[in-house]
């Protein structure tokens, strides 16, 4: 009877968590963490702010003289808040990488890839709520979307589907990188690339050269969908490109996560 005891006792503690109760502890623990880190927060929320501030006031003027450019640019700041937003994920994922508590966590019944699902999923609800805070800044400065509501939706659906992408690219930046800080210098290559977008001017203004760049990569079809959801502008191919492009990195960042993590920490 004592030995039959002893023998579950055994393997109750060799099974493993449920999927479920492992990603809402490393979930749960990353939300935490996030609380914690105040400065990265408010840095989150205030530059992008500080952008919309100088391209409306001081260089709006000059881009549209009829005053209407922050209606243009909001959409472009918008995913730089949410690229600026999701960074940190990088150098929160390389500092559990190399700071040891990935070895510790290999030797406890649980699915240890969660502590970077944990990380991405913070970063979502972190992100949004910031999202949501530019908009609010926006709407201060003069934007005046005129979407109904079901645009509306499909616009806030295509920004948590970006966030959520672009998080996940920041999370196999932080699996490869060889410390916290390599992981942000990476990191700044994705944040650079709204620049080369329509996000702050047309891209037929553009060199010949540098308007092919901008017209083809993933950033220039999901600001122009969320332009013309907001705006009730037509969306064309737009649309369609732009939710591609989303499912197609994510699916990239997804399979190179994995892959990363199970060769780092000794077992997928």
């Amino acid at each position: 009877m004592i030995t039959t005891a002893s023998s579950s006792s055994l393997a109750s503690q060799d099974r493993t968590a449920s999927f479920g109760a492992t990603n809402a502890v490393f979930i749960g623990r990353s939300v935490r963490l996030s609380l914690r880190n105040a400065d990265a927060m408010i840095m989150a929320i205030a530059l992008p702010v500080m952008l919309m501030l100088l391209f409306t006031y001081v260089f709006g003027g000059a881009l549209d003289p009829s005053g209407n450019y922050v209606d243009y640019v909001v959409p472009g700041i918008i995913l730089l808040c949410a690229g600026f937003g999701s960074s940190s994920t990088a150098a929160d994922v390389a500092l559990d990488m190399t700071g040891g508590i990935i070895d510790r966590f290999r030797t406890m019944p649980i699915r240890s890839m969660s502590v970077v699902t944990g990380h991405v999923v913070a970063s979502l609800l972190r992100n949004l709520i910031t999202t949501g805070i530019v908009f609010g800044v926006a709407m201060l400065v003069g934007f005046h979307p005129s979407a109904g509501p079901l645009q509306w939706l499909e616009a806030i659906g295509l920004i948590a589907l970006f966030i959520f992408t672009i998080t996940w690219l920041f999370a196999a930046i932080g699996l490869v990188a060889g410390s916290p800080t390599a992981a942000g210098s990476y990191g700044f290559i994705l944040l650079f690339l709204p620049y080369l977008s329509s996000a702050f001017v047309e891209t037929d203004t553009m060199p010949k050269w540098l308007q092919g760049v901008a017209d083809n990569q993933p950033f220039t079809p999901i600001i122009e969908t969320i332009r013309g959801l907001l705006t009730d502008a037509p969306l064309h191919h737009q649309g369609w490109l732009a939710v591609g492009w989303c499912l197609l990195l994510l699916a990239v960042a997804l399979v190179w996560s994995v892959w990363t993590f199970g060769r780092k920490a000794g077992r997928r």
